[in-house]
């Protein structure tokens, strides 16, 4: 019999990508501080913060296998946080217009015994040049107010980039299912028999 599983995460998106693996789960959000740390760089701060969300799902779940993951938006050496705001998302897209932007997703899957497999999946991602009114329009009628960078490639962010560069079309939504099944499969939980 296989070990449970669980998503250590809240987030409505990486749970719809671990569905489409149509192996069984639960979901339990992880509560821990996601504050950078000095002179942390964003690949240190998003490693750190994917294990530290596995850790802490199977400290309260035990013999459970557990999914952390995490993502940081990089654009120069700024990390772009969840703006939260309608404001801070506007300034974000603002800043971003025209660049290149790049999105590092972390993955860390602890296997029932606790060891650690761990990869990340970065993403460059080139923002069209846009106008005050389209970033505007966009915001207010997505508010991607929990998504790093404010535009969600799952929905109608897609309209804002140009192109995006990626080993895995998944990462930038927010959980690389490539690198998961392959790391699920090191955990003991193969997601089709002989993988």
């Amino acid at each position: 019999m296989l070990p449970k599983l669980i998503l250590g995460s809240s987030s409505p998106y990486r749970k719809e990508l671990l569905e489409r693996l149509g192996i069984p789960f639960d979901c339990l959000s992880p509560d821990i501080d996601e504050t950078a740390r000095a002179g942390e760089t964003p690949e240190a701060l998003c490693r750190r913060l994917a294990k530290s969300k596995a850790q802490a799902v199977q400290a309260l779940r035990p013999g459970c296998v557990v999914i952390g993951s995490d993502q940081v938006a990089v654009l120069g050496d700024a990390i772009l946080g969840k703006p939260h705001t309608r404001e801070r998302s506007i300034a974000q897209l603002q800043a971003m217009q025209g660049k290149c932007i790049y999105f590092l997703t972390a993955l860390c899957i602890l296997d029932a015994k606790g060891q650690a497999y761990e990869a990340m999946v970065p993403t460059e991602v080139h923002m069209k040049p846009l106008k005050t009114e389209t970033i505007e329009a966009y915001v207010d009628r997505e508010q991607p107010f929990n998504c790093a960078g404010s535009a969600k490639i799952e929905k109608l962010g897609i309209a804002l980039m140009d192109k995006v560069h990626s080993d895995d079309p998944t990462a930038l939504i927010g959980l690389p299912l490539i690198e998961t099944e392959k790391l699920l499969a090191k955990a003991g939980v193969p997601v089709l028999p002989g993988l």
